[in-house]
């Protein structure tokens, strides 16, 4: 059966929806392909799970330093599989509560597989749409005016290793486990690494990192990483950094062997599971990328202009298919921009400099603009400061001193260049800085701001008053 639509998006995930939500906003007749189930990787794999499973890790932390605040419990016990209930409770909540969104905005749902279609009976040119369906049933034809490609990405794997998801296994596997390992080797040194690394550690479990490159977060501030690799070895997280692993050496036992290569020598470590953590491809195979003038990268991501356009002007890609920043809140930003272009609405445009990246562990980091070494390359005339959070009166009460906030501006327009954060809560300040960078701010605005004391979000205004010359605190 052949349908028509304004708009059809192949793929239900964050981007997907909420990119669907504008164009029904707009009185675009819109419909969703997705073949598992809306909220895709954040919702059921990636963002909402791990930080679930990083809150019940956080808690059984605060519970075993209860003493400190007074309160006297007996010895607890990290309990897995509750931990994993709740984290499919949030699941289950959070999924009825977007499938009740594209109901409520009247938005068409087909549950299947979609396929791009060249030029055919049903359009002179590429974009319908085909949805096939795993039960027999006829294809569904969806003829649309436009398409927006949120087709999202998958865990990449080394070459030549196979992924047996019991010995082996990616992030996608961890969010289901039933049972910690008593000990993991983690291949790779990124955001997703070292979240479950803060995770698995904090529940007991004893984690090694190998990152291949010369520092993990390569695309993190130098000092930042520094602060982050000193409390993490202080807990007892091995950081085993330009060590690259020998693909053909790994021997499936009672534990994992791996060999790996560092400082010209080669080493050997055993662990029960091994952890492939070294970043997602796009998923562009099989959905008819072929029946297109749509070009792909080298790496494998879709090629788009400045307003998320491929190859062909009415077929767009937002989010970690185009090969961008693979964070949600880029994929929603870039959705509901095409959605706007597609209508013919102008709108402002976020530069890279003003994305939020943040990590989630234990401690966290935030970060937005660019590192001290990218201001260095681009030749600014810069100043930096950094304020410890042992300056700020609520770190005390919190009971979490470790961490600061740098803070780096250009000396000739007293604009921020950066903000980087490491402690506790400062994914959660991270929002301020943003709106700070957004509306073009400078460290003497954010310096005269008032902010409530005690409060974590002090550290802010502290870090601006030290990078102005006028430190008080600290």
């Amino acid at each position: 059966m052949a349908l028509n639509y304004d708009l059809v998006i192949l793929g239900g995930g964050t981007g997907g929806y909420v990119t669907a939500i504008r164009a029904a906003q707009l009185g675009l007749k819109t419909a969703i392909v997705e073949k598992q189930m809306l909220g895709g990787t954040c919702l059921h794999k990636g963002c909402i799970p791990t930080k679930a499973l990083l809150k019940s890790a956080a808690v059984y932390q605060q519970v075993k330093q209860a003493a400190n605040f007074g309160v006297e419990t007996s010895s607890p016990l990290f309990n897995i599989e509750q931990a994993m209930r709740r984290k499919d409770d949030v699941i289950g909540s959070l999924h009825q509560g977007v499938e009740h969104l594209v109901r409520s905005n009247k938005i068409d749902v087909y549950e299947g597989f979609g396929r791009i279609l060249g030029p055919s009976i049903f359009s002179p040119i590429a974009g319908s749409i085909s949805v096939e369906y795993e039960e027999e049933k006829e294809n569904d034809i969806l003829v649309s005016k436009n398409v927006i490609i949120a087709t999202g990405s998958s865990p990449s794997v080394l070459p030549n290793m196979e992924i047996d998801h019991i010995h082996i296994v990616t992030s996608d596997d961890l969010v289901e486990m039933t049972e910690l390992p008593k000990s993991i080797i983690i291949v790779g040194g990124g955001v997703i690494g070292l979240e479950w690394a803060s995770f698995l550690h904090d529940v007991g479990v004893e984690v090694t990192i190998l990152e291949a490159q010369d520092q993990i977060l390569s695309a993190f501030d130098h000092d930042i990483v520094k602060q982050l690799k000193r409390i993490l070895m202080k807990k007892g997280i091995s950081i085993l950094e330009e060590a690259k692993i020998d693909t053909s050496s790994i021997d499936k036992g009672s534990e994992i062997q791996v060999t790996y290569q560092q400082d010209n020598e080669i080493h050997n470590i055993s662990a029960e599971k091994l952890l492939i953590a070294v970043g997602r491809h796009a998923n562009t195979k099989k959905i008819g990328i072929e029946n297109t003038d749509i070009q792909l990268d080298q790496r494998g991501f879709i090629n788009v202009n400045e307003h998320f356009q491929t190859k062909e002007s009415h077929i767009y890609a937002i989010g970690d298919v185009n090969g961008g920043h693979q964070l949600a809140h880029v994929a929603t930003y870039e959705g509901k921009r095409a959605v706007d272009h597609i209508a013919g609405i102008s709108g402002s445009q976020i530069s890279e400099q003003e994305i939020p990246s943040c990590i989630y562990g234990n401690p966290e980091i935030a970060m937005i603009g660019l590192t001290e070494d990218q201001v260095k390359q681009k030749g600014y005339d810069y100043r930096v400061d950094k304020v410890s959070l042992q300056a700020i009166g609520k770190a005390h009460v919190n009971g979490h001193t470790e961490g600061f906030t740098k803070i780096i501006i250009d000396k000739k327009t007293n604009d921020i260049l950066g903000i980087h954060m490491i402690g506790e809560h400062v994914t959660e300040l991270i929002g301020q800085a943003s709106i700070a960078k957004y509306f073009d701010g400078s460290a003497l605005e954010i310096s005269e701001v008032i902010y409530p004391h005690p409060s974590l979000s002090e550290i802010i205004g502290e870090a601006a008053l030290a990078v102005e010359g006028r430190k008080i605190h600290g």
